[in-house]
């Protein structure tokens, strides 16, 4: 069994902190706001409902073992689910899990209504963690391709200790915009 390194012992509580940050102020400037949410595989954690509470909360996972209130694969068509259900979607840490991001992102935009707003995120320099498979590893510059085709409102990275160009993790909040097609042509990039 893996130990976990110096570096992931010292930096767990700096991510799990930067990332309940992320949602209690994202959460705040949407407080008069209300709807519908989803929480893409919140396993048992309940921040997101505790801090949504103005907008009533269905759970959505792959398995049913934390009880989710739907269960599927974001990577799939879940024609359970209507097309522009949701005013919001929380995917916090789940895109580094799937075995397509992209079709992830397709399905999660299908299921927002136009203005919808999206919080997702995933760990850059992180070690491999459960639950399996742990496939990807996303920088700033992949968050822009995967979300090509939001407004993206903020993509907010925590650096790693000592090391720049290297962050330990990215949350990025993005509004559904229906009217986009991106080509890879039209796509810009920040200059690192």
């Amino acid at each position: 069994m893996a130990t976990p390194s110096q570096f992931d012992n010292e930096t767990f509580s700096l991510a799990r902190d930067h990332l309940a940050a992320f949602i209690r102020r994202t959460a705040a400037m949407l407080a008069t706001q209300s709807g519908k949410l989803l929480e893409v595989g919140p396993q048992d954690r309940s921040l997101v409902r505790e801090c949504f509470a103005n907008f009533h909360v269905d759970t959505f996972d792959v398995v049913d073992t934390y009880k989710p209130t739907l269960v599927g694969d974001i990577t799939k068509l879940n024609k359970f689910i209507p097309d522009s259900a949701y005013d919001c979607v929380v995917c916090m840490e789940v895109l580094e899990h799937t075995l397509n991001p992209f079709d992830a992102v397709k399905e999660i935009r299908r299921i927002l209504k136009e203005g919808g707003y999206l919080l997702i995120s995933a760990p850059l320099n992180w070690r491999i963690h459960g639950p399996s498979p742990d496939c990807w590893r996303i920088t700033e510059h992949g968050w822009n391709a995967l979300l090509r085709d939001f407004d993206i409102v903020e993509i907010e990275s925590l650096e790693s200790p000592g090391r720049e160009l290297f962050p330990i993790r990215y949350n990025v909040l993005a509004k559904c915009n229906k009217q986009k097609n991106s080509q890879d042509h039209e796509l810009s990039f920040r200059y690192i």
